[in-house]
């Protein structure tokens, strides 16, 4: 039989679209790219934000539409199943079997029933309570299928999130922080760099958090020391790293280890510690600008990413003028801005003073513009500059090639162009030194030497 996925949502949906992608492998079923050939379909949905929502349920009801043809069963599964399962199984009856992410440990048992028609269309379960989820087993980790091509693949060291922040609905959605065993984290990272992977990106909800449930503390710098020492890697770099999680031991092991990207992704979503502390964030506007200035100082070439959020409930014109300020002074070398999205059952959602819509996207448009001036006068500083790079592509032209420094997460950040010539026309999936010789507002221009 035929199967198809469509994974929507971050990099840690993917990663359990590449589990279930290897378990259908693994079980003998083809994989196809086209939803006309396949006999089953499978949705892998992301429920974070309204706009996730409605495009997930749109997805779903498009695969449902082949249900007319070929496909046999439609499977959805995921975060918006795992938020909204009772109301789904109710307003979408085209889909066979909606599978909750506390469910990812039965899997398979789930689609054979499901397949063999001993079972329901669809899986009653209690009503979902703030727990700590199962993850796939280990064997099911080694067994995925890599979607993100030849260089780089994401490495998922933990599941959930206990930090509470009152916007979010992760929590209710994944479940409390869970680590995974080093061992067995290790283990994926050896089996990925066998594949060729040159790139390995560490996510969790919150990397920072990584051991302390299992061993008593952080061991996010001891995993990164430990994966270092893989052949064949080449870059690693962690995202999602809280303020308050970034310890001096984190900060040094980035600093001395060559393979570590000098790359921060740090999500401060305010300033104002008044809105910080109605989001439940552990950390304040002084921690947060010292700790800015002492990576700075420790690692002078460090790229520094955040995300913010305006029109938090209760955000008043000082607060948003003291997070302009922020970026103002700071100037992030990457940074995205979303607007408020209020979430069922989190504490904000019922919070007072509701900001208007038209004055969250002012204040989005207006801090993004201020960065994209920020960014261009970043990138023009690396004129001149001999770097060494990764090729990844050529563009739809054939004119150029697509490749990416240490500086720049994919499909996140800016790329770099150069222009195909006799001696880098073969280069892909090959590192190569290039000399930046112009700037883009977000990506650079280069020559091969």
């Amino acid at each position: 039989m035929n199967v198809g996925f469509i994974s929507l949502g971050c990099s840690k949906n993917l990663i359990d679209t590449e589990v279930t992608i290897g378990k259908f492998k693994s079980h003998k079923f083809n994989i196809v790219n086209d939803p006309k050939e396949a006999d089953i379909i499978v949705v892998n949905t992301c429920g974070f934000i309204e706009s996730a929502k409605e495009e997930a349920i749109n997805t779903i009801l498009e695969m449902a539409e082949y249900k007319n043809g070929r496909c046999k069963y439609l499977i959805a599964m995921g975060c918006l199943v795992q938020r909204y399962y009772n109301d789904l199984i109710k307003s979408i009856p085209e889909v066979d079997l909606f599978l909750k992410i506390e469910d990812y440990d039965k899997l398979w048992d789930k689609i054979e029933e499901l397949l063999n028609e001993k079972s329901e269309k669809v899986f009653c379960i209690e009503k979902f309570k703030m727990k700590k989820l199962p993850m796939f087993a280990k064997g099911e980790y080694l067994e995925r299928t890599i979607s993100t091509g030849d260089n780089y693949a994401y490495l998922k060291i933990g599941e959930g999130c206990s930090n509470m922040c009152t916007y979010c609905a992760i929590p209710y959605i994944r479940g409390l922080f869970v680590s995974r065993p080093m061992e067995e984290i290790l283990e994926e990272a050896k089996m990925l760099a066998k594949k060729g992977i040159k790139e390995i990106i560490v996510i969790a909800q919150d990397t920072t958090k990584y051991g302390i449930d299992i061993y008593g503390k952080q061991m996010l710098p001891k995993l990164l020391e430990e994966i270092s020492q893989i052949d064949g890697i080449k870059w690693i770099r962690f995202l999602y790293s809280y303020p308050e999680g970034i310890t001096e031991e984190l900060i040094q092991t980035v600093k001395q280890n060559d393979k570590i990207c000098k790359y921060f992704d740090i999500p401060i979503q305010h300033i104002s510690n008044d809105i910080l502390k109605k989001m439940n964030r552990k950390t304040s506007k002084e921690h947060v600008k010292n700790l800015i200035s002492h990576i700075r100082k420790e690692i002078p070439d460090v790229i520094l990413r955040t995300s913010l959020i305006v029109g938090f409930p209760g955000e008043t014109k000082d607060d948003f003028e003291q997070l302009y300020e922020f970026v103002q002074e700071t100037e992030f070398d990457k940074l995205g801005v979303f607007k408020y999205s209020k979430e069922e059952n989190t504490p904000a959602a019922i919070m007072k003073g509701q900001i208007h819509y038209k004055t969250k996207e002012y204040r989005l448009n207006k801090i993004m513009s201020l960065q994209k001036d920020i960014s261009k006068k970043i990138l023009e500083r690396n004129v001149g500059r001999n770097i060494e790079v990764l090729v990844e592509n050529k563009s739809f032209d054939g004119k150029y090639l697509i490749v990416r420094t240490a500086k720049d997460v994919p499909e996140e950040d800016g790329i770099v162009y150069i222009k195909i010539n006799e001696e880098n026309e073969n280069s892909i999936n090959k590192f190569i030194d290039c000399k930046i010789v112009d700037v883009s507002d977000y990506d650079l221009i280069a020559e091969s030497l």
